[in-house]
C-alpha cells in the first residue's frame, strides 16, 4: 500500500480516537456528577448524559454543508478544534448547565467527524484498500474508547472529588495533536474535482496515493461519472437515490437498536447491576473496550477479503446468541462473571459486524455528485437513535429490569439479520464509480 495514503488515512482516521474518547470519557464522570449536582433521572439522562449527542445529532445532520463547501480537510480541522473547546470547557465547568454546553460542542465535533472522515478516506483510497482504510476510523473510535474506560481507571481519586475533571479535560492532548497533524493532508482528489473543477490539483494528490497509472485511471473515472450524472438531480431525497437513502437509514437504524451505545454508555451502571463492585465495574468497564479493539481489528483485516455482507452475518448471528443469553442469565440472577462473558461476546460481535462496516457501508453506497450529504443522512440517522437511547437509558435502568432491556434489543437483531440477507448488496471490490452504476437499475 502506498505509504503516503496510509498516512493520510491514519492521520484522518484519528478524528475517531476523539470520537470515541468524547463519547464513551462520560461513563466515568456519570455517577460522580449526578451525585455531584444531585439531579433526577429524567434531567441526567436529558442533559448531562444525552446532551452530547444531541449535538452530535445536529453536526451530523449540517455536516454535509460545511463538508461540501469549505471542503473534508478543512471540516476536519474544525472538528479538532471543536473538541479541544470542549475538553477545556467540560473540565472546568461549575454546573449542569455549563457542563451541558460544553458536552454539546464535543457532541458537533463527533457528528461532524462521523461524516467528513469517511467521506475524505473513501474518496482518496481505492476499490482494493478502501475497505480497510475507511475501518480505520472505527478501529481508533474503539482505540479511543478503550484509552478513555483506561483513563477514568487511572485517574479515579486523582483531584479527590473533582477526579471526573481531569478524565474528561485531558482529551485536550489529542485533540491539539491530531489538529496540528491534519494540516498536513492533502485536500480530497474528488473534491477538487466535483466541487472545486481543478482537475490538474485532483491528479496531483491522485498521484501521491497511487502509481501515475492508477491515477489517471481515477481521473478518466471521476471524468465519465461526472458526464453521466449530468442533468441529474443535486437533492438528495428523490425517487433517484432511494435505494441508498433505504440501506443508509436501515444500516444505521440497526447499528444503536443492538444497545452498543447504551451498554458503552452506562456500562459501569450495567456492571454494578450485575454484581460488580463500583472499582471491579470500571476494570471490567476496560475489558469491554480490549475486546471492543482486538475484533475491530479482525474486522479491519476481513472486510477487504470476505466484504461487508459477509461480516454483517457474522455480527447478527453473534449479537442474537449474546443477548439473549445476557438476558437469560439477568433473568436467572446468574454469576456477575458469566454475564460479563456475553457482555464480551456481544461487544465482539458488534466490532467485527457493524462496527467494522457501518462507517465503510454508508461512504460508498452514494453518489460522488451527494455522498457528503448521504453521508449525513445515514450518520444523523445513527446518531438520532443514538440520543434516543441514551436519553432514556438512565429512566430505563430505574423502570425496567435489565433482562427485559436485552430481550428486546435480541428481538431488533433478528430484524437486521433479515436485512442483510434480503437488502444488503456487496460493494467489496467495486469503485465508487462502479457501486453508482449498480444501484440505477434499482
Amino acid at each position: 500500500m502506498n505509504k503516503r495514503l496510509l498516512y493520510y488515512s491514519i492521520t484522518v482516521a484519528m478524528a475517531g480516537f476523539l470520537f470515541g474518547f468524547d463519547t464513551v470519557v462520560i461513563s466515568g464522570a456519570n455517577l460522580p456528577i449526578k451525585e455531584l449536582w444531585n439531579t433526577s433521572g429524567w434531567f441526567h439522562g436529558t442533559f448531562i448524559m444525552s446532551m452530547a449527542l444531541w449535538g452530535t445529532v445536529i453536526g451530523a445532520l449540517v455536516a454535509g454543508i460545511p463538508t461540501d463547501k469549505f471542503g473534508r480537510k478543512n471540516t476536519l480541522i474544525g472538528i479538532g478544534i471543536l473538541y479541544f473547546i470542549s475538553a477545556i470547557g467540560s473540565g472546568l465547568a461549575q454546573d449542569p448547565y455549563s457542563f451541558s454546553f460544553f458536552r454539546f460542542i464535543g457532541g458537533l465535533g463527533v457528528g461532524i467527524s462521523s461524516i467528513a472522515a469517511p467521506t475524505y478516506i473513501s474518496e482518496i483510497s481505492n476499490p482494493k484498500n478502501r475497505g480497510t482504510l475507511g475501518s480505520l476510523y472505527q478501529f481508533n473510535i474503539v482505540f479511543g474508547i478503550l484509552i478513555a474506560y483506561l483513563s477514568n481507571y487511572l485517574l479515579e481519586g486523582v483531584g479527590g472529588d473533582n477526579d471526573w475533571r481531569w478524565m474528561l479535560g485531558v482529551e485536550a492532548i489529542p485533540a491539539l495533536v491530531y489538529t496540528i497533524l491534519v494540516l498536513g493532508v492533502p485536500k480530497s482528489p474528488r473534491w477538487l474535482y466535483l466541487h472545486q473543477n481543478k482537475a490538474d490539483e485532483a491528479l496531483k494528490v491522485l498521484v501521491k496515493t497511487s502509481s501515475v497509472e492508477a491515477a489517471d485511471i481515477t481521473l478518466k473515472d471521476m471524468k465519465n461519472d461526472q458526464e453521466r450524472s449530468k442533468g441529474s438531480s443535486t437533492q438528495l431525497f428523490s425517487r433517484k437515490y432511494s435505494f441508498p437513502l433505504t440501506l443508509a437509514f436501515l444500516i444505521a437504524f440497526f447499528n444503536q437498536l443492538s444497545g452498543i451505545n447504551f451498554i458503552l454508555y452506562y456500562a459501569p451502571e450495567i456492571l454494578e447491576k450485575a454484581g460488580f463492585g463500583t472499582e471491579d465495574s470500571l476494570f471490567s468497564a476496560i475489558a469491554i473496550g480490549l475486546v471492543n479493539l482486538v475484533f475491530t481489528l479482525l474486522g479491519v483485516y476481513l472486510i477487504d477479503r470476505t466484504g461487508r455482507k459477509n461480516l454483517m452475518y457474522i455480527g447478527s448471528i453473534g449479537y442474537i446468541i449474546s443477548l439473549t443469553m445476557v438476558s437469560y442469565l439477568f433473568l436467572s440472577d446468574s454469576a456477575a462473571i458469566s454475564k460479563l462473558v456475553f457482555i464480551l461476546m456481544f461487544i465482539a460481535s458488534h466490532a467485527i459486524g457493524q462496527g467494522a462496516v457501518i462507517w465503510v457501508f454508508i461512504s460508498e453506497i452514494f453518489p460522488n455528485k451527494v455522498r457528503a450529504y448521504g453521508q449525513a443522512w445515514g450518520s444523523g440517522t445513527h446518531w438520532v437513535f443514538a440520543a434516543l437511547v441514551t436519553l432514556f437509558g438512565s429512566v430505563l435502568l430505574d423502570v425496567l429490569q435489565p433482562w427485559m432491556l436485552f430481550s428486546i434489543f435480541a428481538g431488533l437483531m433478528g430484524l437486521q439479520l433479515l436485512f442483510v440477507h434480503f437488502m444488503m448488496p456487496e460493494t467489496k471490490g467495486k469503485s465508487l464509480e462502479e457501486i453508482e452504476a449498480s444501484f440505477k437499475d434499482r
